[in-house]
């Protein structure tokens, strides 16, 4: 299994999570969070925003999935500017759903 974490724009969460859930994967964790990279920040008057809000989805998936959930997010989230986001795939070792204390689920 593989963890697809994309870190994009808020204002692509809407047609990124909508477009995953078209082709069939509507589980997925969303966190608000901020960072920073290449884009520098952002300069509004003389104020200087160092960190960015930023949303980052996770999802879990088979292995065969992830670069086909990687290109959604991708087609669906990227305007062409500094700032669009990253894409991080990671192997998972071990799962284990709460409710029931099943493994491998």
């Amino acid at each position: 299994m593989k963890m697809v974490k994309g870190i994009i724009r808020p204002e692509k969460v809407e047609a990124v999570v909508d477009a995953l859930a078209e082709a069939g994967f509507v589980a997925l964790t969303k966190i608000d969070v901020v960072g920073r990279g290449k884009q520098k920040g952002l300069d509004v008057g003389s104020i200087h925003y160092d960190e960015l809000p930023k949303t980052m989805l996770m999802i879990v998936t088979e292995d065969e999935d992830a670069d086909n959930i990687a290109d959604i997010i991708i087609d669906n989230g990227r305007t062409g500017h500094y700032g669009d986001g990253k894409i991080f795939v990671t192997p998972v070792e071990e799962t284990y759903t709460i409710r029931t204390a099943a493994k491998g689920v």
